[in-house]
């Protein structure tokens, strides 16, 4: 008596469900580690709206990030270190960047309903402020800040002068 004949068997000897499940399997695996490395890694934002709070001696400037508008709690800057305290109330994703004289600086990427702290010192001059995510400046996410004046006190900084903190 002869064996019936398999048909699902090929002439090397791999069974197509198997070779089939593993060409579904594989690149579902890679897009899983691919969208998990695009994730939120912990940039200092939450999903609930907490955020840390500012460093000492920064002042803290509130930034609403909304689709597609920057409001910024305070209009006049002085030189000095500021914590942008930025809240997403949009339904896209959205950043900040300051672009000046004190350099370029940006925010990580924060989802709708996110928030995070932003540090960034600023010197003389004009500031262009912006979202650089996927075109949202063209769009009119943008403004202007002039820093100008003397730098406001820094309370929390030491004096080097001060007694006590040399040599």
């Amino acid at each position: 008596m002869t064996e019936p004949r398999n048909r699902n068997r090929t002439r090397t000897g791999a069974w197509p469900r198997a070779r089939t499940r593993a060409l579904l399997v594989l690149p579902a695996a890679a897009l899983a580690g691919l969208l998990a490395a695009c994730g939120n890694g912990g940039d200092g934002g939450s999903e609930d709206g907490t955020t840390a709070p500012p460093p000492a001696g920064s002042t803290k400037v509130t930034t609403d990030l909304a689709d597609f508008r920057i409001t910024l709690s305070q209009k006049t800057f002085t030189p000095g270190t500021y914590a942008f305290v930025l809240k997403n109330t949009g339904h896209h994703d959205h950043a900040l960047e300051i672009e000046g004289p004190g350099g370029e600086n940006r925010s990580d990427t924060i989802g709708p309903g996110e928030s995070t702290t932003f540090t960034v010192t600023l010197k003389d001059g004009t500031y262009e402020v912006y979202c650089p995510v996927d075109g949202h400046k063209d769009q009119g996410m943008k403004t202007a800040i002039t820093v100008s004046g003397t730098p406001a006190e820094q309370p929390d900084a030491p004096s080097p002068t001060a007694p006590g903190h040399g040599y």
